[in-house]
């Protein structure tokens, strides 16, 4: 089922409509705003100099004002009966806003402006709160996406809009006015079909002190290392986006020498960018929270920021060219490739991010987390626009400046991906996976999200580990053979997921007896433990009868039991070969098309080594 049935379904799509609404009337208001001040009040360009920059900073001071407040209530509080709040108070912003447009009150819009911060603040938890409820675990990363994509556009088309508006001669205020009153209504109407989304913790004492509660909501979102540096990677995003996007008009200008037209030709290309990256990562991650593919995201966003250094348009220098003339011009299309694919390349980045700490995060804190996100946000926004200042005042280029952040960009993304090995671990793991298989998954729904399980398994290739680390949505402990777990490149992948080595008795029985501690204290923690039960790899394709370890597994620790069966791997790349492919030295087949099946999980006390054996045979297809 595509991502984009969830448009047509009632628990998402009225969701959908007023995020984007907001975000569309947000960006509209803004950029009628500065067309107003900086093209039509004819001030002085110290005063326009001034409100400019004060803008984004009344706009981002809510955030660290009211985000810790906001988490809250997300918490408390039924969460439609808030959006509906929020869209009302945006309708009274927007009436407040259509007064400052007509009477040309700079101060009175600088007011609007900090109401809209307000708005985004409260909304801002509930956003991404409200997706897990709302969605099923293995619709997050296509919920994420298609929010992602449609705050984009909208973001798009509000800027466009806002200005457009303000162009048009003698009504300008009059129908910039009037759009964002409709919009703020119809979002308003829209919030009204989003299905009850209960409190998520009722019982949370409200703390109205925002230092403080400020000060808590950080720790809650520090409390998990991975969802934190999670976190600190959203920010970066952010910390990132924001000086690529201050610097694009005087890219335009100076280096570009292009007019308004290119400038929103150049985010026009972001956000396709961002949204088609966005939408790939559904397909990309087979539905599931892929976080493998944060590294490819910091890759492909340092490679195409930093080539906007290199490609230079041939363009006279005293030329002022519109987008047509643009993209006419030789070596344009290079400079439109790398806008696009940095915006494509954020969507890999930041979507997976969002899904992983909405999976991870604890749901009744979930809200709070987000409200600690939207804090740090804020704090490298601000950075941002001072990094930006300070290397302008500098004397650097655009070009250049786009240049040291991409390499400060690797420099971040080694430091989080350092702290948190997980993001590589599952991108190597990604990459192997998808490069030598294709592979389709069914009934992985019956490995619990919660609680400790066992996961049994046939084993016929090498690669089965990192088959099923890749396919399964929740961390599994594997047991494996300590000479596989040492294999060169592959033990940090094996040692970040902190798989369990075990040798035979004859060979090490201490490590052998270690490895069954670990198991036992794994189960005991609550998590998943993986096992193939045959004790090595198939020599003929059909299933080993599978060995004693698991009933004393079971024995010592009774837990539920989930048989899963690998299909189509036996002749493929890294399994025994028969005996012809064994002269030739190659392998049967290259990129197989094979599948990972998963039967109901077994309760505690049914299962043993000969009734798993039976049902993993079955998951295969095996005749009676």
């Amino acid at each position: 089922m595509s991502q984009f049935s969830l448009l047509g379904k009632r628990r998402f799509a009225p969701f959908f409509w007023t995020q984007a609404l907001g975000a569309f009337n947000d960006n509209a208001f803004r950029n009628a705003m500065v067309m107003l001040v900086a093209f039509q009040m004819a001030l002085p360009d110290a005063q326009v100099s001034l409100y400019t920059n004060l803008a984004p900073a009344l706009f981002i001071l809510p955030y660290f004002l009211f985000s810790a407040t906001a988490g809250q209530l997300a918490e408390k509080f039924e969460k439609t009966r808030i959006i509906r709040f929020v869209k009302l108070f945006e309708i009274a912003a927007m009436a407040i806003a259509a007064v400052g447009f007509l009477t040309h009150h700079v101060s009175l819009l600088l007011v609007v402006l900090f109401l809209m911060g307000v708005h985004s603040t409260v909304f801002g938890p509930i956003k991404y709160s409200i997706l897990p409820q709302a969605l099923e675990r293995g619709e997050l990363v296509g919920g994420n996406a298609l929010v992602e994509t449609g705050t984009q556009l909208a973001m798009l088309v509000g800027m466009i809009l806002g200005n457009s508006l303000m162009l048009i001669a003698g009504y300008g205020t009059v129908a910039a006015s009037l759009a964002t009153i409709v919009i703020a209504v119809t979002g308003y109407v829209a919030s009204r079909a989003i299905p009850v989304a209960p409190a998520t913790a009722p019982d949370l004492r409200f703390n109205w002190n925002p230092l403080s509660e400020t000060w808590r909501v950080l720790k809650i979102t520090h409390d998990d290392r991975a969802v934190w540096n999670a976190v600190l990677g959203i920010s970066w995003f952010w910390f990132f986006g924001t000086v690529m996007i201050a610097q694009l008009p005087n890219y335009t200008r100076h280096v570009l020498h292009g007019d308004g037209s290119v400038n929103t030709l150049a985010l026009t290309l972001f956000s396709l960018g961002t949204g088609a990256g966005s939408l790939l990562c559904e397909r990309l991650s087979n539905r599931r929270v892929e976080i493998g593919l944060v590294p490819m995201g910091a890759f492909g966003l340092t490679v195409f920021a930093a080539d906007l250094f290199f490609a230079r348009p041939s363009i006279e220098a005293d030329a002022t060219v519109n987008a047509l003339a643009f993209l006419s011009a030789p070596g344009a299309w290079r400079v439109a490739l790398d806008l696009t694919m940095i915006g494509a390349f954020a969507g890999f980045y930041v979507v997976p991010l969002f899904a992983f700490v909405q999976s991870r995060a604890p749901r009744d804190k979930l809200s709070r987390v987000i409200a600690g996100n939207n804090i740090v946000n804020a704090l490298l926004i601000c950075t941002a626009s001072g990094f930006g200042i300070g290397l302008t005042m500098m004397g650097l280029d655009t070009p250049t400046i786009f240049l040291i952040t991409a390499v400060v960009n690797v420099a971040v993304a080694v430091y989080i991906f350092t702290l948190v090995p997980e993001f590589m671990m599952r991108f190597i793991t990604w990459v192997l996976v998808n490069t030598l298989y294709r592979v389709r998954v069914d009934g992985l729904k019956n490995v619990p999200d919660e609680g400790a399980a066992l996961v049994v398994c046939n084993h016929v290739s090498f690669m089965d580990p990192l088959i099923l680390m890749a396919s399964v949505r929740r961390p599994m402990r594997f047991v494996m053979y300590h000479k596989i777990f040492n294999i060169p490149v592959l033990k940090f992948v094996f040692r970040t997921a902190k798989a369990i080595p075990i040798a035979g008795r004859n060979e090490d029985a201490a490590l052998m007896e270690e490895a069954f501690d670990r198991i036992d204290e794994a189960l005991a923690a609550g998590e998943v433990v993986c096992i193939f039960p045959e004790g090595g790899l198939t020599r003929d394709g059909g299933i080993a009868p599978f060995r004693p370890g698991v009933d004393r597994i079971l024995a010592r620790r009774p837990v539920p039991v989930v048989p899963l069966a690998l299909r189509g791997m036996w002749g493929s790349i890294f399994s025994r070969r028969d005996s012809a492919l064994r002269r030739a030295r190659l392998p049967r087949r290259f990129w197989s098309r094979i599948e990972l099946v998963g039967g109901e999980a077994l309760p505690v006390g049914t299962a043993n080594a000969a009734v798993l054996q039976a049902r993993v045979g079955e998951l295969r297809g095996d005749k009676a």
